[in-house]
Formats: C-alpha cells, structure tokens, sequence
C-alpha cells in the first residue's frame, strides 16, 4: 500500500509538471501581459495562457467569425479568441462592470485589433444574451458568474449555429467539484452543468484540463 501511495504522488507530481509546461508553452505577448497585469490589480481572475491558447484554437478550428463572450475582464480571453476567429470576425463581450471593459477595449487596440473587431455589451449576462440572434454564433465563451451556468447553456444553444462551440471556464472550481465535502451553491450549480452536459443528446462534449478546467461541447447538427 506505501509503495502504491507512492506511485500516486509521483503521477500527480508528473501531471502538475506537464501542466504546468502546457501553460508556459504558450507565450504572450505585451499586449497580453498588460491585461493580465490590469486584471491582478483589480483582483480578477483571468484565463491562464494554457486556457487562452486552448480557446484560440477553437476558434481556429471552428472558423469563427461571430463569437459572444460572458465575462470580458480585462481582455485576456478576448485576446486569445480574436486572435483565432477570423481576420473580419466580430466578438461580442457582455460584462456588468463597464470600467473592465474599458481596459479590455485599451487591450484590443494594443494587441492591434481594430475597434469594429468587437462589439462590447454592459450588464448582466442573463438580461442581454436574449438579444442576440438565434442561431448566429460560432462560439460562445462562459466565464462569468457560476451560478448562472446552467442558464448560459440553454442561451447558449440558442445561439450557436448547428457545429457550434460552447465552453465553460473554471468547472474545476479549484479543486472543489470533486471535493466530497460540503460545498457552496455555485460548485453544486458546475457539477449540475457538468452532468447535464454530458448526458445532453445535443451535444458532443469533452473536459480540457488547462487552467481551472475549460469545458468544450459542439452542437450537434
């Protein structure tokens, strides 16, 4: 059983390292480290560069034109998708706090998108999203308040067009989804999220381990 205990803390030990190496594969750039910079002042948390790169590269794949962000911060994660949407892409970002946005917006620019690349909405996320068009998005990126997430899906399949991305940030919750002990409402709304996810016949979904864990789901045709 010792030699069993051991074995285990040397796999965890292996997968923090090779965690941690996916983070510091991707590098950033000025621009980037000013937002993240903005966002550790403000005390936010933002997408760590592993998360933002796996973001990018959805984007990528999925040719995204039209994105709808929950939760611009200060730009991190805004950054990270337009640099994989396409070149005349428009990334629509709610956030409640327009001071953040603000700061995102000096971002952009400083990350050399021009102004019409996005399209910034104040205010709660629930009031706004059901403004936006059926059916007229590529990818929809969550990363605002967790109690809300159960909500954000079923904008969110609203939204996307069939072949379309759904993400959810922070489902790891720092380690607390899988914690058996007591914990708060939103961690028990996450592993709601989480179930209904993965039992959704709309939906092919899979669990990315970068930063506090991003879940990824495409609509089904």
């Amino acid at each position: 059983m010792r030699q069993l205990r051991g074995q285990e803390r040397a796999i965890t030990a292996n997968r923090q390292t090779s965690w941690a190496f996916a983070d510091a594969f991707v590098a950033e750039d000025e621009a980037l480290r000013w937002a993240r910079e903005r966002a550790d002042e403000a005390g936010l948390p933002s997408v760590s560069p592993g998360t933002g790169g796996a973001l990018r590269l959805l984007a990528a794949t999925a040719d995204a034109k039209a994105v709808a962000e929950i939760g611009t911060g200060t730009g991190v994660s805004g950054i990270y998708l337009l640099l994989g949407m396409r070149p005349d892409g428009v990334l629509t970002t709610v956030d409640l706090q327009p001071e953040r946005q603000q700061l995102a917006k000096t971002a952009f620019r400083a990350a050399g998108f021009a102004g019409n690349r996005a399209r910034f909405i104040p205010g709660r996320a629930l009031d706004v999203l059901p403004r936006l068009a059926d059916g007229g998005y590529d990818l929809v990126f969550c990363d605002g308040d967790r109690l809300e997430y159960l909500d954000y899906l079923a904008e969110s399949l609203r939204l996307l067009r069939p072949g379309g991305l759904v993400c959810f940030e922070g489902v790891f919750a720092d380690g607390r989804t899988i914690d058996s002990s007591a914990q708060p409402a939103e961690v028990q709304r996450v592993r709601e999220l989480l179930r209904a996810v993965r039992e959704s016949q709309d939906l092919v979904a899979s669990l990315l381990p970068v930063g506090d864990g991003l879940l990824c789901a495409v609509r089904r045709g």
